[in-house]
C-alpha cells in the first residue's frame, strides 16, 4: 500500500479541470514539460537561497501542485487521445530530473549531507527505471512500494515544511536519508519481483 493507491480519487477531483484544459487545446506533453521546467526552477531557487529557511516551504507547495500536474498530463493522454511515444519518454525522464532538482536543496541543510541526498536521488532514479522496464519484458509499468514517487513527495514535502517553518533540525533527522535509501532499495527489488511475477503468471498455460 502506497500513496499511489489514492491516485484514482485524486484524478476524479481533477477531471473537470482536465476537460477544460483539453477544450483549450492544452496537450499532455506541454503539461509534462511545464512541470519539469518549474521543478528545476524551484529546486535551483531553493538551492541558491538555502541559507533562508523559509524557501523550503516552496517544496511542499510545489510537490502538491506537481502531483496534480502529473495526474493531469496522464489523464489528458489517456482520456483525450493524446498518447504518444514522445510523451512516454518525457513522462519518465522529466520525473527523474524533477525529483533530483527538488531533493538536492536538502543537501545544504544540516544534519543532511550531499552524499546521502545524492544516494537517495540515485536510488529514486533507479526505482523509476526498474518500474519503467516492465514493458520491455511484456508486462505493465510497475509501481510497487514502499517508497514510490508519491511517498517520496510526502517525505520531502514534510521535511520542507519542517525546515521552512524554522523548527529545529536535530541530529536524529540524519537517519531519515539512510532509511529512505533502504526503502528505495526495497522498492527497486519489489518492482523487479512484481514484473517477473507478472511475466511468469502470463506465461503459464
Amino acid at each position: 500500500m502506497t500513496l499511489y493507491d489514492l491516485k484514482p480519487k485524486f484524478q476524479a477531483l481533477l477531471r473537470p479541470l482536465v476537460a477544460a484544459l483539453a477544450g483549450a487545446r492544452v496537450t499532455a506533453n506541454q503539461v509534462t514539460l511545464a512541470a519539469a521546467v518549474i521543478s528545476v526552477g524551484v529546486g535551483a531557487y531553493i538551492t541558491i537561497n538555502s541559507e533562508s529557511r523559509w524557501v523550503y516551504l516552496l517544496v511542499p507547495v510545489w510537490l502538491f501542485l506537481r502531483m496534480a500536474l502529473n495526474a493531469i498530463d496522464g489523464m489528458l493522454a489517456r482520456e483525450f487521445a493524446q498518447r504518444s511515444r514522445l510523451g512516454a519518454y518525457l513522462n519518465e525522464l522529466t520525473d527523474v530530473i524533477s525529483d533530483a532538482a527538488l531533493y538536492l536543496p536538502f543537501a545544504f541543510v544540516a544534519p543532511f549531507s550531499l552524499p546521502w541526498i545524492g544516494l537517495v536521488i540515485f536510488l529514486a532514479a533507479l526505482s523509476e527505471y526498474a518500474g519503467a522496464l516492465g514493458p520491455t519484458i511484456g508486462v505493465s509499468r510497475q509501481y510497487s512500494g514502499p517508497l514510490g514517487k508519491s511517498d517520496r513527495a510526502f517525505v520531502f514535502g514534510a521535511l520542507g515544511l519542517w525546515i521552512g517553518s524554522g523548527w529545529p533540525t536535530p541530529e536524529w533527522l540524519f537517519w531519515i536519508m539512510p532509511l529512505c535509501s533502504i526503502l528505495l532499495a526495497l522498492t527497486v527489488t519489489n518492482r523487479v519481483r512484481a514484473g517477473l511475477r507478472e511475466a511468469n503468471s502470463s506465461a503459464m498455460p
